[in-house]
């Protein structure tokens, strides 16, 4: 099947402003706030609807930030402090909520729980932390590999939390005993990203090998995709709100946009071709609103970009 028509994705803004690399990006793909965050320690606010605008400072912390997750409906945005835990900043009172001592090494990324209350944490020394939603005091720590989590993702409906880690390894946990359920040894190298399709019937996962793997949930993760999707590691992957695209970003310097569906790659964005970014893209956030995608990268900038479907 030939698809009639190729979206393209648009750049509406370079948001600049970072004084080094720019690692993470959170928000809610309903609302109009999205947040980005790197190797300077700032927390920097920014519109999806007027990207044109400044950057607001949120918060400046003393070392890099890999992590970054929005509680929608709280008003709380939650920051990995890389070496010294994570730290919860009200948004609207712009200052410091809590903060929790984790062990003194990278955090990676985090999972958040509406169902369970509990907010997952990947760290870089191979241990998963569960916090507790009502204040995140920390609940318990659990070692589940020797090398770096490098990556989660939560299927609140199966119960199941996914892990992508340094040693080739994703993990599928239950969510709540935190037992090992399957183990996926298809990648050559570290995972930098899992997620899940909204329908919940995909876990995707890429990483360090530049391969982009695609699971059947329903039939016990089976592997029913690999491709050789970017030329150097695929950092991070983000799927459309609605479900039908998907997109990754790479060392290479691209981002590549995919037909959920199939698996069919549909436009490749780069600096000649689209004014894409210089350097390494290292995340991705998606929004709803305008069916717009952010992007960022080593070259201390975030972009923004308008889906367009013929």
């Amino acid at each position: 099947m030939t698809l009639l028509h190729r979206p393209q994705l648009l750049k509406l803004a370079a948001l600049t402003g970072h004084r080094d690399c720019v690692y993470a990006l959170a928000g809610h793909a309903a609302e109009d706030a999205f947040f980005s965050a790197g190797a300077d320690g700032l927390v920097v606010s920014w519109s999806i609807e007027q990207p044109e605008q400044d950057g607001q400072l949120v918060a400046r912390v003393e070392n890099s930030v890999y992590a970054l997750h929005y509680v929608a409906g709280r008003g709380l945005l939650v920051i990995g402090h890389n070496y010294q835990g994570v730290q919860v900043i009200d948004l609207a009172q712009k200052q410091l909520w809590c903060a929790t001592a984790l062990p003194p090494v990278a955090i990676f990324d985090f999972a958040y729980s509406e169902v369970r209350q509990r907010l997952y944490v990947a760290i870089g020394d191979g241990t998963l932390a569960v916090l507790r939603a009502a204040d995140f005091s920390l609940e318990l720590l659990l070692r589940v590999a020797d090398k770096s989590l490098r990556s989660l993702a939560l299927h609140e409906e199966r119960g199941e939390l996914a892990i992508g880690t340094s040693d080739a390894t994703v993990r599928i946990l239950d969510a709540d005993s935190l037992q090992l359920r399957y183990t996926l040894a298809e990648a050559t190298n570290s995972v930098f990203t899992v997620a899940y399709s909204p329908d919940g019937t995909q876990l995707l996962a890429a990483g360090r090998d530049a391969h982009l793997r695609a699971y059947d949930v329903a039939a016990d993760y089976r592997e029913n995709l690999t491709v050789v999707a970017h030329l150097f590691a695929i950092n991070h992957l983000a799927f459309s709100p609605n479900g039908q695209f998907f997109a990754t970003c790479s060392m290479d310097k691209s981002i590549k946009l995919w037909e959920a569906s199939t698996g069919r790659l549909l436009r490749v964005v780069d600096r000649a071709r689209s004014a894409g970014h210089g350097t390494s893209v290292n995340r991705l956030f998606w929004s709803g609103r305008q069916n717009r995608l952010v992007s960022c990268s080593d070259d201390r900038s975030l972009a923004v970009w308008q889906l367009l479907q013929e």
